[in-house]
């Protein structure tokens, strides 16, 4: 559980990284890049331990699926709430099929 909370505050940074920056466009290039490499910065402080704990239970194929799906999840919640964006069907049809995929990467075969 541990690797799962941290992997999501880990997200939670890095998605306003790569996209915090979108609603200040009017912002000098230089100076976004600069923050989100602060944000980014903090965003490792939290994915390295998280990889490093989950390595003991996880193979490295289920920590970058479970980051993925983390990842959709909080980036979905991002683009709704923080850029005021439309939630469509066909995303949701795409993450029911990425649920898939993970019950085949973590079934026992």
């Amino acid at each position: 559980m541990k690797t799962i909370v941290l992997l999501t505050i880990s997200n939670i940074f890095m998605t306003f990284a790569w996209y915090g920056h979108l609603k200040f466009k009017n912002k000098p290039l230089i100076w976004v890049i600069l923050i989100s490499w602060l944000i980014a910065f903090a965003e490792y402080c939290f994915q390295v331990p998280a990889n490093r704990i989950g390595s003991y239970i996880y193979t490295t194929a289920q920590l970058k699926t479970i980051q993925e799906v983390i990842t959709l999840v909080v980036f979905s919640v991002f683009s709704i709430l923080y850029l005021k964006e439309d939630f469509r069907w066909n995303y949701a049809v795409g993450f029911l099929l990425i649920i898939l995929a993970v019950f085949i990467i973590f079934k026992k075969w």
